[in-house]
């Protein structure tokens, strides 16, 4: 037999299917991800699930210490429950008994969210805890309380191993015991969602880990005279990287091969593709192809290898003759390489008769240019995350002219290598006033003669 519970004090329905109760506990803290943040003087929700409001379960009488409402919201079943389950609801009640199985009435609720039906009584713990199933898929974000039976420990354990906060038996329930379970229901909810984010962030940390070890690789430049930097920075907009990705490595030949790109669009599967063509591109390289015929064989990589026929991806490659005197350039879609000389101003390297970025034209080509670059210089390589920055409040954009600019200033300053590159990354993230939208990759080949 129960024992007896106290009669709920009779106060007017504050909302259809919702009774307003005093309650007995001090306000429950609520965390994000679990419900809205609610005020201490703001009423609390509690969501009770079952089949017979009239005659089934009673929910017992909750006083709280400084007179504060808590709403008792009931459904009869998942769909009136979808509806109710507003964000101010901090609690999910729900009674697991089944009609058939006991003189007692509760809810019986079938595999789908519309109708409520009768379970055998030789039912399985699996199928009684069907609705717990369908409550937790319902609102992944509350905290969930069942209720039972004494005798079925065995369903309460179960039910909570599947995810309810806790369990209660009918028999012992009263105002105080649910005022207190609602509490560390909640609270653990709470516990159980931040565990879930700081895992999450460190899943993130150590997939970023691995996605720069495959963009942003160390350059292979043993027996070259050429000096490395380069410098990346992710946009505001991502916690991984993004598809930027370069590389540089000296064939047997003594050649230097360089290259910079950029898959369009942010996100995991974009970062996957930049890693892909990264390593296409240096095991292409070291094999012998160069220029129009190295490209067309990375469009068939990124054919094959893109989620969908949209993605495309930008590129820039330089082969640098083994005497440092002489390059090739290819470009497919991207921005112009920079150059400076000692006593010349800096500026942009041909870029006209390029070809298209990879991935938009079938049978496409790319031109190879033969550029001549002297004795000493420093060759810039870049994505266009450096030069679509804005300049102050308005919509103007840093460009490869205001790029070339900037660069120029800080040569006359006498920056070179890192300094060079941290100077402008930070400048163009300056006169962006904050962080840049998109991904920034900077590459930088010196050469001093003599």
């Amino acid at each position: 037999m129960p024992v007896p519970v106290p009669r709920q004090r009779e106060t007017p329905a504050t909302e259809s299917g919702q009774a307003v109760l005093h309650a007995a506990a001090p306000p429950i803290p609520i965390g994000a991800g679990v419900a809205q943040a609610t005020p201490q003087t703001t009423a609390l929700t509690l969501l009770v699930i079952e089949d017979d409001p009239a005659g089934g379960l009673t929910v017992p009488e909750i006083l709280d210490a400084d007179g504060h409402r808590i709403r008792v919201r009931t459904a009869r079943n998942l769909t009136e429950a979808e509806r109710l389950l507003t964000p101010d609801v901090h609690c999910i009640l729900l009674d697991l008994s089944l009609p058939g199985s006991g003189t007692r009435a509760g809810i019986g609720i079938t595999t789908t969210a519309t109708t409520i039906a009768t379970a055998p009584a030789t039912a399985t713990v699996e199928q009684q805890l069907a609705v717990l199933h369908q409550v937790l898929r319902l609102a992944p974000h509350h905290a969930v309380l069942v209720l039972t039976d004494e005798d079925d420990a065995e369903r309460a354990a179960e039910a909570v191993r599947v995810g309810a906060q806790d369990f209660l038996f009918r028999d012992e329930l009263d105002g105080r015991l649910l005022s207190r379970a609602i509490r560390y229901a909640v609270e653990r909810k709470r516990a159980d969602i931040a565990q879930y984010k700081l895992a999450e962030s460190k899943l993130r940390a150590q997939e970023n880990a691995r996605l720069e070890r495959g963009l942003l690789p160390t350059p292979l430049l043993e027996g070259s005279d050429l000096r490395f930097a380069a410098r990346y920075r992710p946009g505001r907009s991502r916690a991984l990287l993004g598809g930027d990705f370069y590389d540089t490595v000296r064939t047997p030949d003594g050649t230097v091969h360089a290259m910079i790109g950029d898959v369009c669009g942010h996100g995991p599967d974009e970062a996957a593709l930049g890693v892909e063509l990264r390593i296409a591109w240096r095991a292409l390289t070291l094999a012998g192809l160069c220029g129009d015929d190295l490209l067309a064989t990375l469009q068939e990589v990124l054919e094959v290898e893109r989620p969908c026929e949209e993605i495309f991806a930008t590129l820039c490659t330089v082969d640098i003759a083994p005497d440092g005197r002489r390059a090739g350039l290819c470009l497919a879609g991207h921005p112009a390489p920079l150059i400076s000389r000692p006593g010349r101003r800096a500026q942009l390297l041909p870029y006209e008769n390029s070809g298209p970025a990879l991935g938009l034209l079938p049978r496409a080509r790319w031109p190879r240019r033969q550029v001549e670059l002297g004795g000493s210089w420093s060759l810039m390589l870049y994505t266009d995350g450096l030069i679509e920055g804005r300049i102050g409040e308005g919509k103007e954009r840093l460009g490869q002219d205001g790029m070339v600019e900037m660069i120029n200033r800080h040569l006359d300053r006498g920056l070179s290598g890192e300094a060079l590159l941290e100077a402008s990354v930070t400048e163009a993230r300056r006169l962006n006033g904050g962080e840049l939208t998109d991904d920034v990759a900077v590459v930088l080949l010196s050469r001093a003669e003599g």
